[in-house]
């Protein structure tokens, strides 16, 4: 476990936790196939933005919220290519943003080693889960990699979350466990200012 992580003390009620690298390259297809089909440029995508649709998606409304944050990549990725701001060490980790929905606190997170993104991911998604604070968890994995799905699912289904709300993100409707289902698509979307309209017919 990335030990600097594993001193994390304080937790909010509220934490997302994402697999930045997968949740960035699928940003980058939604721009590539949108630019082709509604026959415009799409600007990166806006991560407050995004992380407000997230949010609202996981259950939290207006108010003075404490969000936290967690995003996870691989060691040799320093940002999100198509997240403004993006950088993971000099925009994201240890910065904070305020909004109708609370406050968001970032933190950035990488694999050691020769470690996968998948298996660190499901780590820390442990630790996460073992937190009695923790009332709402938005998980964004790589649902596209079946065995990685797999052990969150298991992770999930261990958890005691009786006094959790757990919501699971992915681009398709998968087989289910014990948590709310959204999909990633929608959040995205918003945060990279693609209408409804635009893409209707």
């Amino acid at each position: 476990m990335n030990n600097e992580l594993n001193k994390e003390v304080k937790w909010s009620e509220n934490v997302v936790l994402a697999d930045a690298d997968y949740v960035d390259s699928v940003a980058f297809n939604l721009i590539v196939n949108f630019e082709r089909m509604i026959g415009r440029r799409i600007p990166q995508a806006d991560i407050a933005k995004w992380l407000d649709c997230i949010a609202l998606d996981g259950g939290i409304r207006d108010g003075e919220n404490e969000i936290q944050v967690i995003l996870i990549h691989q060691k040799n990725k320093q940002q999100m290519d198509n997240f403004v701001p993006g950088n993971y060490q000099n925009d994201l980790s240890s910065k904070a943003f305020k909004d109708h929905l609370g406050e968001f606190t970032i933190n950035a997170y990488h694999t050691e080693g020769f470690a996968k993104t998948g298996d660190f991911f499901n780590e820390v998604l442990e630790l996460v889960c073992a937190q009695k604070d923790i009332k709402r968890l938005m998980v964004i994995p790589n649902a596209e990699d079946t065995p990685i799905y797999n052990k969150v699912r298991e992770t999930l289904r261990k958890a005691d979350n009786d006094d959790k709300r757990i919501t699971v993100f992915t681009m398709q409707p998968t087989v289910g466990g014990n948590f709310r289902q959204e999909i990633l698509g929608y959040s995205l979307m918003a945060a990279l200012g693609i209408k409804a309209d635009e893409i209707k017919d």
